[in-house]
């Protein structure tokens, strides 16, 4: 493949990942919007979900928010939080602004882990519903989001975006680099989703344990060829979960919104199809490395 055609690959595979990434902040502001600003049962049954004991902001972070001192209130909050995702999924899929908004969501995602209320103490008697895992494998999925984020902040936009008719930058970063940090993105919801998908809300896609783990330690581990192998079975994997969640009983937002992350890994798992993952870090390797240095060639001379 001539570097033009790679370059084009490199392009296409991106905006695939752009809108998948669009498609999750679409679905989820509109799904909250819906809610907020519909009936007042529907708006303070949204309100009491993201503050109660199985909710997203556990007691610290509304003290934070809703302290006396603070002008913000919980609707309020949600409100402006979910025209901002709106407005955001919808940049995404134009693909305009990509690069300041996929570094500022970059590190957002990583405040849904720090903010989830968790208790993980054995031996506690809980009266009230809440997560007892941790919330980084509970909130693996976002956390794979945000290792996308910072993939797409270094390509840019991709094709058929306006970002690129009025922000051409080309990028020059070894697709190495992006390649470990998007296939142990998606790898690592694969592993948690293999060992400990079931327990305490932690996802398991409705499929095989020990098929998750393996597609998980080949997305990370394996050459090319078994990289691409991999994402085809994780594309698969996605696709039938997103028939399970299909309830006919449920709006189409609605069932769109119980799958919407899927859109995303579904995006980074074409990409992965199409470029592969890179030679960094994968089993061989590491191989090659850990002889290197027990045979001398990558030590330093004193």
């Amino acid at each position: 493949m001539s570097h033009l055609d790679r370059k084009e690959v490199v392009e296409r595979a991106t905006s695939l990942l752009r809108i998948g990434l669009g498609l999750v902040f679409v679905i989820g502001g509109l799904a909250k919007l819906n809610l907020l600003l519909g009936t007042s049962a529907a708006h303070d049954g949204m309100v009491a979900q993201y503050l109660g004991s199985a909710g997203y902001i556990n007691s610290l972070f509304q003290q934070y928010l809703f302290s006396g001192t603070s002008l913000l209130s919980p609707s309020v909050f949600l409100t402006a939080l979910s025209f901002f995702e709106l407005a955001s999924g919808l940049a995404f899929i134009a693909g305009v602004f990509i690069r300041p908004l996929s570094l500022f969501y970059g590190f957002l995602l990583w405040t849904f882990v720090v903010a989830l209320p968790t208790n993980t103490v054995p031996g506690v008697s809980l009266s009230v519903e809440t997560y007892t895992a941790p919330a980084i494998l509970v909130q693996m999925r976002d956390i794979a989001l945000s290792g996308m984020m910072f993939v797409l902040f270094n390509l840019g936009a991709g094709k058929a975006s306006l970002d690129r008719k009025w922000f051409p930058h080309q990028s020059d970063i070894s697709w190495n680099t992006l390649g470990l940090l998007l296939r142990f993105s998606l790898g690592m919801v694969f592993i948690v989703a293999g060992f400990f998908g079931g327990f305490a809300h932690i996802a398991n896609f409705a499929s095989n344990h020990w098929l998750l783990a393996l597609i998980g330690l080949v997305m990370i581990f394996g050459d090319a060829v078994l990289v691409r192998a991999a994402a085809a079975f994780a594309m698969g994997v996605f696709i039938w979960f997103m028939l399970h969640k299909l309830n006919f009983d449920k709006s189409a937002l609605a069932n769109l919104n119980s799958f919407k992350r899927e859109f995303a890994l579904l995006g980074a798992a074409a990409m992965l199809l199409m470029l592969g993952g890179g030679d960094a870090f994968t089993g061989r390797d590491l191989a090659r490395r850990v002889a290197a240095y027990f045979s001398g060639a990558g030590r330093v001379a004193n």
